[in-house]
């Protein structure tokens, strides 16, 4: 029988109930569930842990369903623009995912009132949608994704108004929030120091994956389009990404060096249709395959047959100080890694990566060519990458401070003498005290 960490840690939490009583609000704006993986994590365990669970989140292709209930996760979807370009493009996203969020939670809470909101940046606006129930007791967990004004710089290159309000509006959002969930050490360090956040009051729950569903498959040469080797990319496709730079190395492999390799790019995003027609302007068309926004079996299907993966992304303090998912999955699926010198991609990836110079798709291709010449290297830096991820990165190691900023939430509003919410939700407030040796009872099985 396959072992899978995730499942009995769930197993452990659904024994122990740390927050049976807990009616949760999730808020996520830029990807439907269940395709935000970090979000879709959160809410099964919460829902294992013996919260009621529901979350608000966009539609998008393949979740277009108003209402669904998955796992016993309650998931509301509402409409939102095209992928936005440019500042007005992004005012008018965020304008109507607020409208629309903000519509379905007094919705919810008419019919099923929650004790907490858990809303995921960007945008650095959704406090405003946790302020409306502060009156009630309803307690503010800020799940802090993105570090705004640096993502605002990354996009649009410039420090002007709209960035100043980047800065007021996280500083805001610290100030709303019991609780802050980093996703990193750096974010830990930007709650405390930029957000004004005590320490005890910010807890690092990182993107991990789950080690036992995200398992390398049989590798499907199709992909390969008949060459010798196969260069991988999963992620967003966004200005940010770096995948103009990534072209360029390719160019450099497949057509200056002449060598035998294809390119295979799974996800979405604003500049999807701009990579591909500067792919065929530089003669790359038949070299890249852009598989768009791909189902999980065909995701999994390119991870599994990459001889490489790589992560573009350009250094800027955005990308130096963030997490990125793709990273983590590349481990998982035993992907060794090429990617430019980052702070925390460093971190994640350890020895399971080669570093490029700072935006330099020379060095990158260097680096990529390095790795396609070396199988014994692919193979000893997989296997350290999918140890790491098993070992030390995987969901289940973050199961245990998830819970615990819960319980530091409802620690906090019984001190300050709040209830939370009405109806059950109050009396779950009354009970943290045996929650908590609930979970102290059960978290050394975790």
């Amino acid at each position: 029988m396959t072992h899978d960490p995730v499942a009995e840690a769930f197993a452990a939490l659904q024994e122990t109930r740390p927050l049976a009583g807990r009616r949760i609000l999730i808020l996520v704006e830029n990807l439907p569930l269940p395709f935000d993986r970090r979000v879709w994590q959160e809410a099964r365990t919460l829902t294992a842990a013996g919260a009621e669970v529901e979350v608000i989140c966009p539609k998008g292709r393949g979740f277009e369903a108003d209402h669904e209930v998955l796992e016993g996760v309650r998931i509301h979807r509402h409409p939102l623009p095209v992928d936005a370009s440019g500042a007005l493009g992004y005012v008018r996203e965020y304008g109507a995912a607020l409208f629309h969020q903000a519509r379905l939670a007094q919705e919810i809470y008419a019919e099923r009132p929650f004790d907490t909101v858990q809303a995921c940046n960007p945008p650095d606006l959704l406090f405003l949608i946790a302020r409306l129930f502060r009156r009630r007791g309803v307690r503010f967990i800020f799940d802090h994704h993105d570090i705004c004004p640096e993502l605002y710089e990354a996009k649009f290159g410039k420090r002007d108004l709209f960035w100043r309000l980047m800065g007021r509006l996280e500083r805001a959002s610290f100030a709303a929030a019991d609780v802050s969930l980093a996703t990193n050490e750096s974010y830990a360090r930007i709650a405390r120091e930029r957000g004004g956040m005590a320490a005890e009051d910010v807890f690092v729950v990182r993107s991990g994956p789950d080690a036992g569903r995200l398992r390398p498959s049989a590798p499907n040469p199709d992909w390969r389009k008949g060459r010798d080797h196969l260069i991988g990319y999963v992620g967003v496709m966004g200005d940010q990404e770096g995948l103009d730079l990534l072209l360029e190395s390719a160019r450099i492999l497949c057509l200056e060096q002449g060598r035998s390799v294809q390119f295979a790019l799974v996800g979405g995003g604003p500049a999807l249709e701009g990579l591909q027609a500067q792919a065929e302007a530089m003669g790359l068309a038949d070299h890249v395959t852009f598989a768009g926004r791909a189902p999980d079996t065909e995701l999994f299907e390119v991870l599994s047959t990459a001889d490489v993966c790589v992560n573009p992304d350009r250094v800027n303090p955005m990308n130096d100080l963030s997490t990125m998912n793709k990273i983590m999955e590349y481990m998982a699926f035993e992907r060794p890694i090429v990617q430019f010198e980052v702070t925390e991609g460093r971190v994640s990836a350890g020895e399971a990566s080669l570093y490029a110079a700072p935006n330099d798709p020379a060095d990158m291709a260097a680096k990529l060519a390095q790795l396609l010449e070396d199988a014994p290297a692919r193979a000893r830096m997989g296997a350290f990458g999918r140890r790491r991820v098993v070992e030390e990165l995987g969901w289940e190691r973050q199961i245990e401070p998830l819970i615990a900023a819960y319980l530091r939430a409802a620690e906090k509003s019984a001190a300050a003498g709040s209830g939370a919410g009405t109806g059950t939700a109050g009396a779950g407030a009354a009970r943290a005290p045996a929650w908590q040796r609930g979970w102290e009872l059960g978290r050394e099985r975790l």
